[in-house]
C-alpha cells in the first residue's frame, strides 16, 4: 500500500520522504498508543464493573437482611399469646407498642380464620371490605406483597402477613404488616459512586420501586430502556448502554432473594472512562507532538535533497523557454547534484548562443516582412477607399438621375400653382411645410453627393436657440405622427457660436429624426442646450454649447456603437447610412465632437459640443463615443 501511494504522479520527492519516515517512525508509537488506550479502557471498564457489583451486592444483602427482620416480626408477633386470642382488647397494646417502637409499620391488622377483621392499627371496627382491604385474605404461609405507593404519604410500602395458629394448632387467622420503605430505601439509595452513581429498586415489569426522585415510583419504568434488557437479557457487563435518562452508563444488578425485586446500580460512562479519557488525550498529545517533530526532521532532510532539484527544475523550465537573462544557478557541492548542476549549466551556455544566432537570422526576416506588409496594407487601403469612393460617386449619380429630376419638376410645379392659384390661409402653411421639405430632400442629396467631395463650411455667427427653435418646429409634425412628446430645455443667455447654419440644421435635423424614428410611439424626445467645457482629446479643455437631443426608445446595443458613425452602416431596413457619418462629418469640420450614450431599453443620447470660437483650429479633431 505504501509503495503504491509512493508511485502515485501527484506525491512530490520531498512528500514521498515524509510520507515514508512518518509510516515508518510513527507507526509503532501510534500501535502502542492504541494498545494502551484499549488496555485502559478494558480495566477501567473492569474495575468500574466489579465496584458497581460489589455496591449491588451489599445493597441486596441489607435489603434481604431487613425483610428477613421483618418476617421474623411478624413469625413472632404471630407466635405470641396475645395474638393468638384473637381478642382486639389484648392485643392492641402489645400491636400499637411494636408499631411505636419499630417505627417502620405503618399499620398492623389481623384477620380471623374466616376472613372478619379482628384487629386493624387504626381501626378496629371495620370489616375488610367497609374499608376496601381487598388484600387482606386469610393466609396459611408467610407472604410478602408487592410495593405500592401513597402520594399522600410521600412512602412507597408492601405488606407481609403471616399465619396465626392458635393453642390447639388450628389456624386461628392472619397478621398483616404493612411496611413503610423511607428508612430501608435511605441505605440503598445511598452509594458513593462519584457525583452521577445512583441506584434504584424495580420490579419485573420494569416499574420503579425505590428512588431518590419519589414522584417516578409506580409511575414510570425502564421497560424500553437498554437498562431493562441489562437485567432480564444476557448482556456483556462492559458494555455501555443508554438508560432511561437516555444518558450512556455502565451498570448491573441483583435479584432480592424471595422477590421480584431488582437492585439496579448504575453510573455515567463519562465519569467512569474520565480517567481513561485522560489518558486518551494524553497519547493523542504525544502522538501530535511526534508528529510534528517527524515533519520538521523530514523537512530538513528533504530540503537538503529536494531544493537543489526544484531550482534545477525552475532553472531548466526558463531555459525551455528561453529565458536565459534569469541569473545564472550558483551551487557550491562537489557531490552528484553538484555535477549535475554544472551540466546544465554548460548546456544553457550552449543553448543561449545558439538562440542568439537565430534571433539574429529571424530578426532580418521578419523586418523584411514587416516592411512588406506595411507597403501591401497601404495599398489595401488605398484600394478599398478609392472602390468606397467609387461606389458613392455611381449612387450619386444614380440618385442624381432617379431623384433629383422628378423632384425638380414637382418643385416647379408648385411654384407654378403658388403663382397661378391662390391658396387658401387654411392650407398657406402646409403649402409652406412641402416646399420646405421639398428643398430639404433637394439639399439632402446634394449633401449625400458632397460626401464623396466634401466641401469647407462657410462659417458666420449662429444663434443656438433660434437654430434649436427652427430644427424643433421642422420635426414636429414628424413627432406628432408619432404620438411623441418634445420637451425642449434651452438654456438662457447661450453665447453665440461660429459656424455653418443650413449645415449644422441639416446635422440636426437627422439627429431629431433618428430620435424620433427610435420611438415607434408614445415616447418622450428631450432636446436641450447648455453652456459647457469639453476635453477635445487633445489635452485642451474649451467653452462650448452642448446640445443634447435624448429619445426613450429601446437603445443602441454596444456592438452597434463601434459602428455607429462608419458610412452605409444603418440598422433601419430603409437607411442609407450616412446620416450619422454625414451628421459627424459636420459637426467634426466645426471643431466640435459628437458623442452617444446609450442603455438597452432605457433610451440614446446625442450630445454635440460646438466650440465658441472658430472651430478651424479644431477640424482635425475626430469625433468620439463615450
Amino acid at each position: 500500500m505504501i509503495m503504491k501511494l509512493l508511485k502515485m504522479p501527484f506525491f512530490s520527492l520531498r512528500a514521498k520522504v515524509m510520507l515514508l519516515f512518518l509510516v515508518l517512525a510513527l507507526a509503532p508509537l501510534a500501535g502502542i498508543g492504541w494498545f494502551s488506550i484499549r488496555t485502559a479502557e478494558h480495566l477501567v471498564a473492569s474495575m468500574m464493573i466489579r465496584q458497581l457489583e460489589n455496591v449491588a451486592a451489599d445493597k441486596v444483602a441489607i435489603l434481604e437482611r431487613w425483610l428477613d427482620e421483618r418476617k421474623a416480626d411478624l413469625m413472632v408477633m404471630a407466635g405470641t399469646s396475645l395474638v393468638k386470642s384473637m381478642d382486639p382488647e389484648q392485643m392492641a397494646p402489645y400491636l400499637d407498642l411494636i408499631r411505636e417502637k419499630y417505627g417502620v409499620y405503618r399499620e398492623l391488622a389481623v384477620v380471623s380464620a374466616a376472613g372478619d377483621l379482628v384487629f386493624r392499627s387504626r381501626s378496629n371496627t371495620e370489616t375488610v371490605e367497609a374499608v376496601g382491604w381487598d388484600g387482606y385474605a386469610v393466609r396459611k404461609s408467610l407472604y410478602i406483597s408487592g410495593i405500592t405507593y401513597e402520594p399522600a404519604e410521600r412512602e412507597s410500602a408492601f405488606k407481609i402477613a403471616a399465619p396465626v395458629f392458635g393453642h390447639d394448632g388450628a389456624l386461628a387467622g392472619t397478621i398483616y404488616g404493612s411496611v413503610g420503605t423511607n428508612k430501608i430505601i435511605f441505605f440503598i439509595l445511598n452509594v458513593s459512586l462519584g457525583e452521577t452513581g445512583e441506584c434504584y429498586l424495580v420490579d419485573r415489569e420494569g416499574r420503579f420501586l425505590a428512588h431518590k426522585e419519589p414522584h417516578r415510583i409506580l409511575t414510570e419504568n425502564i421497560s424500553q430502556s437498554d437498562s431493562f434488557k441489562n437485567i432480564f437479557e444476557q448482556r456483556d457487563r462492559k458494555q455501555a448502554y443508554l438508560d432511561y435518562r437516555g444518558i450512556a452508563v455502565l451498570g448491573t444488578f441483583r435479584n432480592v432473594a424471595g422477590t421480584d425485586w431488582h437492585v439496579v446500580v448504575e453510573q455515567d460512562r463519562d465519569e467512569a472512562f474520565e480517567s481513561a479519557d485522560t489518558l486518551k488525550r494524553i497519547i493523542y498529545l504525544t502522538l501530535l507532538l511526534c508528529i510534528g517533530s517527524a515533519l520538521a526532521l523530514t523537512w530538513m532532510i528533504s530540503w537538503h535533497i529536494v531544493s537543489p532539484i526544484r531550482a534545477l527544475s525552475r532553472y531548466s523550465e526558463s531555459i525551455a523557454n528561453a529565458q536565459f537573462d534569469k541569473p545564472r544557478l550558483t551551487l557550491d557541492r562537489t557531490d552528484e547534484i553538484g555535477m549535475l548542476f554544472q551540466a546544465f549549466e554548460n548546456m544553457s551556455h550552449k543553448l543561449q548562443q545558439r538562440q542568439n544566432h537565430l534571433e539574429q537570422t529571424v530578426g532580418l526576416r521578419e523586418a523584411e516582412l514587416k516592411e512588406t506588409d506595411m507597403v501591401l496594407q497601404k495599398t489595401r487601403l488605398v484600394a478599398e477607399r478609392s472602390e468606397k469612393f467609387a461606389a458613392m460617386g455611381r449612387m450619386g449619380a444614380a440618385v442624381a438621375h432617379e431623384i433629383r429630376t422628378p423632384l425638380t419638376s414637382l418643385k416647379l410645379f408648385l411654384e407654378s400653382v403658388e403663382a397661378e392659384i391662390r391658396i387658401s390661409e387654411e392650407y398657406a402653411a402646409d403649402f409652406t411645410m412641402a416646399m420646405q421639405q421639398i428643398n430639404r430632400i433637394e439639399t439632402t442629396i446634394n449633401r449625400f453627393l458632397d460626401f464623396t467631395r466634401p466641401r469647407d463650411p462657410v462659417f458666420s455667427e449662429i444663434d443656438v436657440a433660434n437654430l434649436m427653435a427652427e430644427v424643433i418646429s421642422i420635426v414636429r409634425p414628424l413627432a406628432n405622427r408619432h404620438e411623441c412628446l418634445i420637451d425642449v430645455n434651452i438654456g438662457e443667455n447661450l453665447p453665440v457660436i461660429t459656424g455653418d447654419r443650413k449645415l449644422l440644421a441639416d446635422a440636426l435635423i437627422n439627429l431629431f429624426v433618428n430620435a424620433v424614428e427610435a420611438m415607434p410611439e408614445h415616447g418622450v424626445l428631450t432636446a436641450g442646450a447648455h453652456g459647457d467645457d469639453f476635453d477635445d482629446s487633445g489635452g485642451r479643455i474649451s467653452p462650448c454649447v452642448r446640445i443634447d437631443i435624448s429619445d426613450t426608445g429601446c437603445g443602441i446595443a454596444d456592438d452597434q456603437l463601434e459602428h455607429l458613425f462608419e458610412p452605409f452602416y444603418t440598422t433601419k431596413a430603409s437607411g442609407t447610412g450616412l446620416g450619422l457619418p454625414l451628421a459627424a462629418a459636420t459637426i467634426r469640420n466645426h471643431g466640435g465632437v459628437l458623442r452617444v450614450k446609450s442603455n438597452i431599453g432605457c433610451g440614446t443620447t446625442f450630445s454635440i459640443f460646438l466650440p465658441l470660437s472658430n472651430g478651424a483650429d479644431l477640424a482635425s479633431v475626430p469625433n468620439g463615443m463615450l
